[in-house]
């Protein structure tokens, strides 16, 4: 799964540890999902879209697509 999160994230000025912060999760966890190698649940996919104000498909994309 492709995200677009460490963009998004980049975007506002938040560092990992302030996103992990507002979506109550720990810092590698927003690392792992940044670098591909977690992906995450999907009542927290829901919680990025929300912070984010996007749908989840503009954030995670299956890889080949």
């Amino acid at each position: 799964m492709n995200n677009v999160v460490r963009e998004l994230r980049s975007e506002r000025g938040w560092s990992q540890a302030d996103l992990a912060q507002k979506l109550d999760v720990s810092r590698q966890t927003i690392n792992a999902i940044e670098t591909g190698k977690y992906d995450p649940s999907l009542p927290l996919a829901f919680k990025i879209a929300r912070l984010f104000g996007l749908p989840i498909e503009m954030i995670f994309v299956p890889e080949g697509e």
